[in-house]
């Protein structure tokens, strides 16, 4: 009888591990085609919607997207939007997530839940008033604007992270800081800032990240056609009567994700050694 039970149960965890490496293999295979198909189809002329490998590599497509009206401009467009709301995030959420974490208040829960359901409302919701808003102080069709907008729709989040981030870092470290003369801007800088450097990371990537695939507010914010960033122009290889070009699309979307991975390659091999605190801190 026990060895029947001990049999059962090994079959039993033999059948769950399956199921579990199955469910696994789905979700692999939900995310590996759709890029699949899109390294495939950059490299063949005759790419359509189908999965396959093409019967020549080629490099025609590349060719006749690598243009300055059809990739280079709008990717500035896009460098330009996304790396300075990224930049105004950032400092924005440093200055804001340093006192909720430094000074205890009864308002700082308040707050915190404000940016939390902040976070949740849709952009969507909020852009017929942001348009009139912007119309009216002169900002529509402006690259500062924009920029601006970036930044206030990041900021909540990128607020929450950063705190959670700076909590980690022992206050000791500020203090005697302020003990030597600086003053509390001075340890932000020079201390909470560098000891934190996997959490600004994170922040920088994230905000980055969602800034470089919005396509719904530029598209709404500007409207000079030589101002639109890669992810709105990206909607001219979508043709009339359902016709797109699907290979050069897909050599599109190629260039237009390399600046993503590179930046996550280099964020990662820099600052992929976690928080250095060990040893700050004596006693």
């Amino acid at each position: 009888m026990a060895l029947l039970t001990g049999a059962t149960l090994r079959s039993r965890r033999v059948g769950r591990r399956l199921a579990a490496d199955a469910g696994l293999l789905f979700v692999a295979a939900a995310f590996v085609l759709p890029l699949a198909w899109v390294v495939l189809s950059s490299l063949d002329t005759h790419a359509d919607l189908r999965v396959r490998v093409p019967d020549g590599l080629t490099l025609d497509n590349f060719d006749a997207v690598l243009k300055p009206d059809i990739t280079f401009t709008p990717l500035l467009n896009s460098l330009v939007l996304c790396g300075g709301g990224t930049a105004l995030t950032v400092v924005c959420a440093a200055l804001a997530a340093y006192p909720l974490s430094r000074f205890r208040s009864r308002l700082n829960r308040p707050f915190l839940l404000t940016i939390l359901f902040a976070t949740c409302l849709p952009i969507t919701a909020i852009m017929v008033p942001v348009y009139a808003l912007f119309v009216r102080v002169n900002l529509i069709d402006t690259v500062q604007g924009t920029i601006f907008f970036f930044a206030a729709s990041q900021l909540p989040f990128a607020i929450w992270l950063m705190k959670n981030f700076m909590d980690g870092v022992p206050r000791e470290l500020e203090e005697a800081a302020w003990t030597d003369g600086a003053s509390s801007l001075q340890s932000l800088v020079r201390i909470v800032l560098p000891l934190m450097g996997p959490g600004v990371a994170v922040v920088t990537v994230f905000s980055f990240v969602m800034m470089w695939g919005n396509f719904f507010v530029p598209f709404m914010l500007l409207l000079t056609p030589d101002q639109m960033p890669a992810s709105v122009s990206i909607n001219d290889f979508f043709g009339n009567r359902g016709t797109v070009v699907y290979g050069q699309l897909a050599a599109f979307s190629v260039i237009y994700s390399t600046p993503v991975i590179l930046l996550y390659v280099l964020v990662a091999r820099r600052l992929g050694g976690g928080f250095a605190l060990g040893g700050a801190v004596k006693g």
